[in-house]
Formats: structure tokens, C-alpha cells, sequence
């Protein structure tokens, strides 16, 4: 059956997925922030700025009024980033179909919000924006899933969480190909947290790479190291989700924990990896003072390391539940400028000690 589907942002993942669900004959508007994004798409049929190189279905119709966008879908898929997520829900909670609870409504972001309470994960803070009919039933869909081999029509595997087995179910079928493997979950809490804390361990495992290619002390850096940060990354992803409530531990090494640590740890595609290398490589964070202060002047990145924000988050998470994870603490730290990237490994190398 043809559905009508929106997805809220076009940047790379977004475009990505209404590009694949446009493929199956669904009738898809794609919500842009740019105009210029949303009249290439139309025109062109293509995302230059975002995903270059990528030709998207001539039926993908952009649109740059969020509520004519979201209006009257059968599904929504959310992808704005998670900087800008809340207030995008803010803007559609009046929206009729939604209002009404007509709309079955997705999340691909990754990454925690800030609450009043302090960090949250993303479902259970926009259920608490949105109807009634949405608590239980919102959806996450995470997994090793770079927008660019998606787009391309590589083979990848997505897990689809709900605590409303239905949905996710709803959700598999909407997004499963030949291409695109999707598992239903409902460890709703752990597939959330693995798909954000990831992204911290991503800036490590760049700092990482970067520096093992020097000489003097940082060439006792090597391959070997970096497997041993990635499992130190995945215990600490494993700590915190079972303390945020996940309900399943094998949740983190199926493709939504270990899977997606890894592909987004060791991929070019990966923009927190690239991070972690451009802190050591280009002094990336000299013009920032601190933390707050790069988070508040993200875009003059030039691209958005989610994993900038919830190093943040998973700092004061850490503090909150009285955990000890050292690798994600130790990111927060080099991006608040309290200590170096070669202090950071020095600290996590005798931590293990």
C-alpha cells in the first residue's frame, strides 16, 4: 500500500532515508531548513550540499513550511539534528494529523536532549511535547547506517525500537528493502543511548588515529590500541545504558551497540571520527574556550560532530548516576580545554593499569 510519509530535515541522513523509502513508491516530502537545499532537491534532484554525488527520485517533493510538510503523513520521520530536534517538535505538535494522533512519528537523530532535569534521551523528552496518543508509541530507528552507503545502495542493517512492538514493526516494513535489513526492538532505552554515546567514543578513536601516527612517545599508539579504546568505548556505552534503563544487554552488541560503535569509530564517512583527527591534526578547537562556548558556535565547524554535544551530556549523566566512564569523561574534558589529547590517552592507558 502507498503511504504518505514525511521526514523533518534534509541533511545527509535524512535525505538518505526519503530517498529510500521514495524508492518503494511511497509518496515522500522531504522538510528543508534551506531554501536553496529545498529548490535543488525539486529542481535538480539532487543534494549537493549534504549528500553530493547522490541522484534522488524525481517524485522526492521538499518543502520549506514545516507544517505543510508534516501535515496529513501516514509516518514522520524525524531528522533534524539533536541541537535543534525540541524546537522543530514544538512547531508541528498543532499540526492536525498529529493533533489527532493520525501520524505514526519516528526519530533518526542521535543524541541526548537538555532538559530542565538536565540530559535526557529523546523519546521520553518529546513525549512529553507531544499528545497523549504518542506516549509508548514513538519510534527509534539507529544502526551502523552511514547516509552515504545507504544512499548508495549498500547492504546495511537498522534496528527499529518501540515499546510499542506494533510500530516498530509499522516502521520495519516502511524502510525494509533487499538493501536495507530492519530488526524490530524493544529496548527502546538501550538502542537510544548506544546511538548517542557512540558518537563520543567517535571524537576518541579519531584523537587516537591522529596522534598514533607520530613518532617519539605517541608511536606506541597502534591498531592494537585502537581496538583496545574501542571495547574500553563499548563498556562504558554498555555502563550507561544500563543505568538510563535499557532493558536487554545483548541490545549492545547486536548492530545498534557494537555495530554502530564500529562503523562510525573506524568509517571516512564518519564525521566524529573526523573530528577527534581535526582536534590533533588542525588545532581545531583553539578558537573555542571552552565546551559551552563550541557548542554555542557549532556551525563554524563547517560540519556537526554530534558527539560535540553529548560528551556534554554524558559528563553530567555521569556525575548524576555516579558512574565512572573515563574515555567519555576524558572527551569532555579536552573539549572544555582542561587537558590535551595526549594527556586524555596517557589517563586512559593508566586507568587500565
Amino acid at each position: 500500500m502507498r503511504s504518505k510519509v514525511a521526514v523533518l530535515g534534509a541533511g545527509a541522513w535524512g535525505t538518505a532515508i526519503a530517498k529510500a523509502i521514495a524508492e518503494k513508491n511511497h509518496e515522500v516530502h522531504i522538510w528543508c531548513y534551506e531554501k536553496e537545499v529545498a529548490d535543488e532537491i525539486n529542481r535538480q534532484h539532487t543534494n549537493g550540499r549534504f549528500l553530493p554525488g547522490v541522484t534522488l527520485p524525481a517524485d522526492l517533493k521538499a518543502l520549506t513550511v514545516l507544517e505543510e510538510a508534516a501535515d496529513g503523513r501516514d509516518y514522520l520521520i524525524l531528522a533534524v539534528p539533536s541541537l535543534f530536534l525540541l524546537s522543530t517538535v514544538k512547531q508541528i505538535v498543532t499540526v492536525k494529523s498529529i493533533r489527532e494522533g493520525q501520524t505514526a512519528i519516528a526519530v533518526i537523530t542521535k543524541g541526548f536532549l537538555e532538559t530542565p532535569n538536565g540530559p535526557a534521551l529523546i523519546l521520553d523528552t518529546l513525549e512529553d511535547y507531544l499528545p497523549g496518543f504518542y506516549r509508548n508509541s514513538l519510534v527509534y530507528i539507529a544502526g551502523p547506517s552511514h547516509a552515504e552507503e545507504v544512499a548508495r545502495g549498500k547492504i546495511t542493517g537498522l534496528i527499529s525500537a518501540s515499546r510499542s512492538r506494533k510500530n516498530a514493526i509499522r516502521f520495519r516494513y516502511l524502510l525494509k528493502s533487499s538493501r536495507l535489513f530492519v530488526f524490530a526492538s524493544v529496548d527502546v532505552q538501550g538502542v537510544q543511548v548506544a546511538a548517542a554515546a557512540k558518537n563520543v567514543i567517535a571524537i576518541a578513536f579519531g584523537i587516537m588515529d591522529a596522534i598514533k601516527t607520530g613518532s617519539g612517545e605517541e608511536d606506541m599508539f597502534g591498531d592494537n590500541t585502537e581496538s583496545l579504546l574501542l571495547a574500553a568505548g563499548l563498556n562504558e556505552i554498555l555502563i550507561l545504558g544500563m543505568a538510563m534503563g535499557a532493558t536487554h544487554r545483548e541490545t549492545f552488541s547486536s548492530i545498534s551497540g557494537v555495530g554502530d560503535l564500529d562503523v562510525t569509530c573506524r568509517s571516512v564517512f564518519g564525521r566524529n571520527r573526523r573530528f577527534g583527527k581535526e582536534i590533533v591534526e588542525k588545532n581545531i578547537l583553539e578558537p573555542f574556550k571552552d565546551i559551552d562556548d563550541l557548542l554555542s558556535r557549532i556551525e563554524e565547524i563547517g560540519y556537526l560532530p554530534e558527539g560535540a554535544a553529548a560528551a556534554k551530556c554524558v559528563k553530567l549523566l555521569v556525575e548524576k548516576l555516579k558512574l565512572k566512564m573515563p574515555v567519555s569523561t576524558g572527551i569532555f574534558q579536552i573539549l572544555n580545554k582542561e587537558i590535551t589529547p595526549l594527556e586524555f590517552l596517557r589517563n586512559f592507558l593508566g586507568n587500565l593499569r
